[in-house]
């Protein structure tokens, strides 16, 4: 008797490995159905704090807590079996130090499985992410722009133009040299995104950063169309699946008012047809 081997998981082992390789291929996703969809075809499934605005309606990624973070991630590992999950730490569970870091992430995995954390931040969080790294959580660093910093940033602007390249790259170099295993570079021009991804060792995965970066990632309810408050210009729409829903909902509710559903094929007889009796 022979039985096929479980399918190994992707580990940030492998991720690193990929570094300039075929680009990486990563979604989010929040939902064990979504989670299910996207796992044949990516390599990295992040449980994105993206979740408060495009499931919960938040203004902003700062009112998602870690309960959310944990329920979410639950979800996603129910639908995974080959790409890997990383999940965010939310605004406020790490940058108070290294060792709420800690606690914080270490909740995290161990309360979901999740084999990698994400979180904001270059230089000022270097010693955190090695702390962390030190201690055997693996870490995705995220520069650029870093939406739990939207405050201070002064809105969802490009970042890193003219002199303020210089200081992208050290936190990049930062992040690298603390022990990140990837980092994301968000809303950051082309030539600079690739100039980091080339300086660096370990993989670069762009959100408008251009197509010069070790892999790429999308929120899936902006690729997909159901996320329809806003549209950054560097999401680009594969299906516009917010739309059809709308109209399938239309035709539902017209189809109960108009009492055309449900059809007699949709109800259940007062009484079971005789055995053999045609149904």
């Amino acid at each position: 008797m022979s039985a096929s081997a479980p399918v190994r998981p992707t580990l940030p082992v492998d991720i690193l490995a990929r570094k300039g390789g075929s680009p990486l291929v990563c979604l989010t996703a929040y939902t064990t159905p979504v989670a299910r969809l996207v796992d044949p075809h990516c390599d990295v499934v992040l449980v994105g704090d993206s979740l408060g605005m495009v499931l919960y309606g938040l203004p902003s990624t700062l009112g998602v807590t870690m309960e959310m973070m944990i329920a979410h991630g639950q979800a996603v590992m129910r639908g995974v079996t080959r790409a890997m999950p990383v999940i965010d730490m939310p605004f406020g569970s790490y940058e108070e130090g290294p060792a709420q870091a800690f606690r914080n992430a270490s909740r995290l995995m161990a309360a979901t499985g999740a084999p990698a954390v994400k979180l904001e931040g270059g230089v000022h969080m270097a010693d955190t992410i090695a702390f962390l790294t030190a201690r055997g959580v693996p870490v995705m660093a995220h520069i650029g722009l870093t939406p739990q910093s939207v405050n201070t940033l002064g809105g969802y602007k490009v970042v890193g133009r003219a002199d303020e390249g210089a200081r992208v790259m050290a936190d990049a170099e930062a992040v690298q040299a603390a022990g990140a295993f990837s980092v994301v570079l968000e809303k950051t021009p082309a030539g600079l995104s690739q100039r980091i991804t080339q300086a660096l060792t370990i993989p670069t995965i762009g959100i408008g950063a251009g197509v010069g970066c070790d892999g790429q990632i999308l929120v899936i309810d902006d690729m997909l169309g159901q996320f329809t408050d806003f549209r950054p210009k560097f999401v680009k729409r594969y299906a516009n699946l917010g739309a059809a829903a709308s109209d399938a909902i239309a035709d539902y509710a017209a189809e109960v008012r108009s009492r055309a559903f449900p059809a007699p094929e949709h109800s259940f007889a007062d009484e079971l047809p005789p055995k053999g009796a045609k149904k």
